[in-house]
Parts: structure tokens; C-alpha cells; sequence
């Protein structure tokens, strides 16, 4: 595979850096965050990508497969501009991330796993993100943990980021 279809220069620099933090022959350690990178230029991990990513650190393709599939910060397909992950372990669900679903499925009119027809936001449901305290939580765009996220808040809180969204394309 030739690097220049893959992922830019830029981003293989990333991946140098990343794999630099291991041992010799320890490269595979990396693959988190070279699946991080890779996604972040590309926007989601295609089949071609991981197995990119793989010959790049010199691991089976498989390991790769391995650590997308299982974490649900890796995006299989093509996501909105805006990812919206919903904790819904237990602690979040007793605090009411239920409800907090609902309005999220009514606000957006996507269910989990879906993306609005503008392409703006994609709706995921998640795994624990160490939040409990302060449940219910959200990760928008696997970088930026919002916390106590309750049905009542989640007008403002989608305000809050169309805004922020308005204000970065300006």
C-alpha cells in the first residue's frame, strides 16, 4: 500500500511519534493511537484504513480489526460532524440517561447508531466513560466529556454546541 492514499504525511509523523513512545519492536502498542489518528484525518475507519494502520505498525491486520471493532471511539462508518455518545452503564441510566436518550432521539429525530439527514450529528450509545459521579455523560466527538447531561438539559445543551459549531465556521 502506498502511504500517499492512505493517510497524510502529517498524520504518519503522528504515528512515528506515537510509536517512538515504546520499545523496539513494541510497535503494536501504538495501535489505539494510530487508530485515533488515522480517524481523525479521515473521519471514520474504513476496511482499507485498518489495514493500513496495521501494515504501517507492522502488526496483523487483525489486531487492528481487533481494537476498532471493540471501542466504541472507533467509527466502522461514516459519522455526522457532530458525534453525540451516551453513556448508558448503569450508573447513568439510574441518574436518568434514559430519559436523557429519549429527548436526545426526539431533539435530533435519529435513534443510536444513526446520523441526521444534514449530516450534522450522529447519535452512539457508549460504555462507561469514568463519569459516574456526575451522570449522565456524553462524549461529543470522542474529546469532551459533558457531565450531569439530564432530558431537561439537553435543548440548551444542543443549543450550546450549534452555537459553538456556528462559531467555528465563521
Amino acid at each position: 500500500m502506498s502511504a500517499e492514499k492512505n493517510l497524510s504525511a502529517e498524520s504518519l509523523a503522528a504515528i512515528d511519534r506515537e510509536m517512538e513512545k515504546y520499545p523496539p519492536g513494541k510497535q503494536a502498542s501504538a495501535v489505539m493511537s494510530a487508530l485515533r489518528i488515522a480517524q481523525k484525518e479521515k473521519g471514520w475507519l474504513a476496511d482499507d484504513t485498518i489495514a493500513f494502520v496495521a501494515e504501517y505498525l507492522k502488526i496483523p491486520a487483525i489486531r487492528a480489526y481487533e481494537v476498532a471493532t471493540f471501542y466504541n471511539m472507533y467509527d466502522l462508518k461514516p459519522v455526522g460532524r457532530n458525534k453525540l455518545c451516551l453513556c448508558t452503564n448503569l450508573p447513568c441510566m439510574l441518574m436518568g440517561a434514559t430519559e436523557t436518550a429519549a429527548a436526545l432521539k426526539e431533539a435530533l429525530g435519529v435513534d443510536f447508531g444513526e446520523t441526521t439527514a444534514d449530516d450534522e450529528w450522529t447519535l452512539r450509545e457508549g460504555e462507561c466513560f469514568g463519569a459516574c459521579g456526575d451522570a449522565p455523560a456524553i462524549i461529543v466527538n470522542n474529546e469532551k466529556i459533558h457531565s450531569g447531561i439530564t432530558a431537561e438539559k439537553v435543548p440548551g445543551f444542543l443549543r450550546k454546541l450549534r452555537q459553538q459549531n456556528d462559531n467555528a465556521s465563521d
